[in-house]
Parts: C-alpha cells; structure tokens; sequence
C-alpha cells in the first residue's frame, strides 16, 4: 500500500481503541477475537492474521497445555465431566483468579491476569464458534467455595444463565448417585470436524491427552452413562439455585 497509517488511522478501520492497538504492538495485550478477520479483509490477506492469531493464542498457555488448547479450538463439540471445580468455560473472572491464586498464592498480578484473559477468550470463542458444550459437574462443586460467597453466589448465578438448549446442556451428577468409573479427575472429550474423539483427562497437577481410539471410546460410554444417570437441565438448575441460597451473606460493619 503507498499510504502509511498511524495507529489512530488503524484504529477507526478496524474498530479498535488506538490505546490497545499500542498495548497489542508491544505485546503487552492479547489482541481480541474481532480484528483479524478485520484485518485480512482491510489489508487483502487470505487468512494471514487469523492464523498469527491462532498461533498467538496457544502462546498465551503453557507448553504441557497448547495441544489442549489448540484441540479445544478445533472441535466442534466439547463434553466436560467436572468433579471439583467448574471448567474453565463457564468460571466467572473472580472464581478463575481465587483458583490460581490457591494454585500459586506468589504469582505475579499481571500473570494472572494474562491467565484470566485467556480463559476469558476461550469462553468468548466459545460463544462465537457455535460449537456444542455439556458439562456434567459433581454436586461438590457447588458447595466447594473459592473466593468467599459473594464470589461464588455470582459464579453460580453464571451458571444459571447457561441457556437450556440443544448447544448447551449443563447437568449436576448428585451424591445419591454414588462412585462412578470417572470419579478420578476431570474429563473433556472433544468431537473435531472429521468426527474423531480425542480424551483429556486432568488430574490435581498435570493432564493427559488420549487419542488411542479403544480409550478415547471406554471414557466416551462412560460419561454417556453420567449424562443418562445425572439431574436433568431444569432440575440441576433448581439444585445450583438451592446451593446459592444455602451461601452465607457477608455482613458488612
């Protein structure tokens, strides 16, 4: 192009305030899900910053999660059994920042919150793909706090705005329930375009990926069989409801 632009230029082209363009030029700020589309099309590019995008994004993780991160992106449907807290597409920022503050009480303020932008980001994309989520959560994880009550009073409230859909379906497994072949950790199984599974099993420190299809399959019938024994949409809606009702209020001198 024989003009040049300054940022202020770029700014009103593809939307973005000039003060996050600078913050996004000296990577300070991870650029949102809007522009690059934006900036193929303003630029005459086939996909380029889509892709600088994409590969910006895992940079974000770190490297024992960028394949996660990466399958999560490519499916087109997502199944999460939860035991112990909610999955990162449906946590609050608060709830997100009391778990990593418990996972390293000495993290720097701006590493954590580069770690809840970016679970912020999934979520958003989440939004966007119009890809499929269920999510079965244990009854524990809505009576284990993190943050205090007001920070899990909004968590759960963000559960309830789950929309009841055929693209979301949120389940809670209840105690009456009892043990259960995938009570060892979390699980995410994910659906990619051509139709293949691939497994991720999570446990207190480290996750796994399992592609081997005989696995991918036994965690698959498994949590087939939650989804068949847990509460269903409405009724674990009623129960989230019940748990925030059973949270102490915070009473203010």
């Amino acid at each position: 192009m024989s003009e040049e632009w300054t940022l202020d230029d770029l700014s009103r082209r593809v939307g973005v305030s000039r003060s996050h363009l600078s913050r996004i030029e000296t990577a300070d700020y991870m650029i949102p899900l809007e522009p690059p589309p934006r900036l193929d099309e303003l630029f005459g590019l086939q996909g380029t910053f889509q892709e600088l995008y994409a590969v910006a994004r895992l940079e974000l993780h770190p490297d024992q999660y960028k394949r996660r991160m990466e399958l999560e992106g490519k499916a087109v449907a997502i199944r999460e059994y939860s035991p112990q807290v909610i999955p990162g597409l449906l946590q609050t920022e608060d709830y997100a920042r009391a778990l990593f503050l418990i996972g390293d009480p000495h993290a720097a303020k701006e590493d954590i919150n580069k770690l809840i932008r970016a679970r912020m980001l999934r979520q958003r994309e989440l939004e966007a793909s119009g890809k499929r989520l269920s999510v079965i959560l244990d009854e524990a994880v809505l009576h284990r706090s993190y943050g205090g009550p007001a920070v899990m009073r909004a968590q759960l409230a963000r559960l309830l705005r789950t929309p009841v859909s055929p693209r979301y379906i949120l389940q809670v497994l209840p105690f009456s329930h009892g043990g259960h072949a995938l009570a060892g950790g979390a699980l995410a199984l994910w659906t990619l375009p051509r139709g293949e599974m691939v497994a991720y099993e999570e446990a207190m420190i480290k996750g796994t990926l399992v592609d081997e299809k005989d696995e991918v399959e036994y965690r698959s019938r498994h949590y087939d069989l939650l989804a068949a024994s847990a509460l269903p949409p409405r009724d674990s809606a009623d129960m989230i409801r019940s748990a925030m009702e059973d949270l102490p209020h915070e009473h203010h001198s």
